[in-house]
């Protein structure tokens, strides 16, 4: 694969790719990668000596395979590398069973709190992971490692695909969600429905009763996060607490988890998507060196 697809829908958000500059040559060094399979977005990274070196992050297909190798083809797009040269490659998310070129697969909790570790540092205890069709509220250690989670699966509304549903709905770009849903003048109740049909519902009616598309996104923003701190205060937040997947970059829906929280959310650099597949990589280092020493010791 040369590149991400057209985007042919406004909610589609952006497919990117990315290589370190700063790695000039990875041959002979330890070479590690992880490929996350979600049910929206698939990510592939490559890590050399636990370091991210590249990256792509894409919309998942209707093949999970096809879509593990095309991530990976993209992400190894003018590095010189092939499929077959990361020493262990490790699988997780949705689709982690169908990444075949994977020497091993690990659920992506693990790998979500080990790659949240990786992108806001060691501090971090609380990690909301806001994916395609599922939130999951994580506690981890200092080292990444999981101490507790619990997670919703059992409706997309407060999701990655929820908040695409309503800006297809709204004909507004997934991205500029979170600046457009502050253009109000008083923040509106919330949409009442937790089902994105629903929610769907709802919104075409608030439009014909003359809300704005501004108002209406304001309200699912809200809804979105009432929802999710509900399930954080299940599992009890504490600090220092981070966001990882798509929906960390809509300040809409962040802004209004820290507000009812009261708490500050912590800032990266990262593409939080990348979470689930960076820890994924790093867990595969992991492994690899395990493996390697007890070779040794034998």
């Amino acid at each position: 694969m040369s590149g991400p697809a057209e985007k042919s829908d406004c909610w589609r958000w952006e497919e990117s790719r990315y290589t370190n500059p700063g790695i000039s040559d990875w041959r002979g060094r330890t070479v590690t990668a992880g490929v996350d399979i979600g049910s929206t977005s698939t990510q592939a990274v490559i890590m050399i000596g636990g370091e991210l070196y590249a990256y792509a992050s894409m919309r998942t297909g209707a093949n999970s395979p096809d879509s593990a190798r095309s991530a990976m083809s993209w992400a190894m797009e003018g590095t010189g590398m092939a499929e077959s040269d990361p020493a262990f490659t490790v699988g997780t998310g949705y689709g982690r069973v169908n990444v075949p070129f994977a020497n091993k697969t690990i659920t992506e909790i693990s790998c979500h709190a080990r790659g949240a570790n990786f992108i806001y540092g060691p501090t971090v205890r609380t990690i909301l992971d806001m994916g395609g069709q599922d939130c999951k509220a994580i506690h981890c250690d200092e080292k990444g490692a999981v101490t507790s989670f619990m997670m919703n699966d059992k409706c997309a509304a407060g999701t990655g695909r929820g908040m695409e549903v309503i800006a297809n709905l709204l004909s507004v770009h997934v991205e500029d969600i979170g600046d457009l849903s502050f253009k109000i003048d008083e923040e509106p109740p919330m949409v009442s429905s937790i089902c994105v049909i629903f929610a769907k519902t709802e919104a075409t009616n608030l439009i014909r009763q003359g809300w704005t598309k501004e108002k209406v996104l304001a309200a699912y923003c809200h809804a979105m996060a009432y929802r999710v701190v509900k399930l954080l205060e299940r599992n009890e937040v504490q600090e220092d607490f981070a966001i990882t997947g798509g929906i960390a970059k809509n300040k809409g829906v962040v802004k209004r988890i820290e507000k009812l929280l009261g708490i500050e959310a912590l800032a990266t650099e990262h593409d939080t998507q990348l979470a689930g597949a960076i820890g994924a990589a790093l867990i595969a280092r992991d492994l690899l060196t395990r493996a390697k020493k007890k070779e040794e010791a034998q």
